[in-house]
């Protein structure tokens, strides 16, 4: 498979950071990502062995790629991972970030620690992120003597230009409980964020937000009880994988889309449930 080129003339494979890629959807984006062209950073925290395979599984895509550590609670740490990644591949046009804190807690338990823990990876981490991208996108226009500056004053489309940010949120933000309360402050701080990034960091990049359903069992849920809750949505059923990874792509590559959040979960904000998932 040729790898997919960016808009400009020049012959530049696009290049993705995904971020929590070793394990669960984040993989499975990369693997996706991979699969059609695109050069793919695998962000991991701890799981090195899981972003390994997940670097062989994309480049047996015939696709380079490459492992990145960062400790999302460690600003300095996230300042310095686009830096990481343009330095292995040259250049960076997209971060998805799907890593996310998610530990339950609700109004009884309550705390600053917890609260602080899930803002600084799951708001904080990729806000900076979208900024260093930010950063990049306009250094390589500047640097690179082909992009004309009525184009970069439009936006025009052009791969030397535009980057973009894609959000994983959760429909939960549409149909709230009060359950993993941490959690579900800090993803509607990135929620907000699309708006507030969007409008900042345009026209060289864009920003959208990709919200699941329920798409992946866990732990906390047997498979009988993940296959009753997946049906229960006005479509008969949730987003699988598939339908998301497919979302994040078409987020990345639709260049008409920023500061909104694509619902990606079979109608599951349109009902009302008490509790999480997890906890039903």
């Amino acid at each position: 498979m040729q790898p997919l080129l960016a808009t400009e003339t020049s012959q530049r494979a696009r290049t993705v950071l995904v971020t929590g890629a070793g394990k669960r959807l984040g993989r499975e984006i990369a693997l996706h990502l991979a699969q059609h062209g695109w050069q793919v950073a695998v962000h991991y925290r701890q799981s090195q062995e899981d972003a390994l395979k997940t670097v062989a599984d994309c480049t047996y895509q015939n696709c380079t790629a490459a492992a990145f550590d960062a400790d999302f609670a460690d600003e300095a740490a996230v300042r310095g991972l686009v830096p990481r990644v343009v330095a292995h591949f040259g250049s960076l046009d997209a971060v998805v970030n799907s890593a996310s804190t998610f530990e339950h807690d609700d109004a009884a338990s309550f705390s600053y620690a917890n609260l602080a823990r899930h803002l600084m990876g799951n708001t904080a981490a990729p806000i900076l992120l979208a900024q260093a991208l930010h950063s990049h996108v306009r250094e390589r226009a500047t640097d690179n003597a082909k992009v004309a500056m009525g184009s970069v004053m439009h936006g025009e489309v052009n791969g030397a230009i535009n980057g973009v940010v894609v959000n994983l949120l959760d429909q939960k933000l549409w149909n709230p409980n009060p359950d993993f309360l941490s959690y579900t402050l800090s993803k509607a701080a990135l929620e907000s964020a699309n708006t507030l990034l969007a409008q900042a960091l345009a026209p060289a990049l864009r920003v959208v937000g990709v919200a699941p359903g329920l798409t992946l069992t866990s732990h906390m849920l047997s498979d009988a009880q993940f296959q009753g809750l997946h049906k229960l949505s006005p479509l008969g059923r949730s987003s699988t994988v598939q339908d998301v990874v497919a979302a994040v792509r078409f987020a990345l590559e639709n260049q008409s889309i920023t500061g909104t959040t694509l619902l990606v979960d079979g109608g599951q904000h349109l009902m009302r449930f008490e509790r999480d998932f997890s906890l039903m």
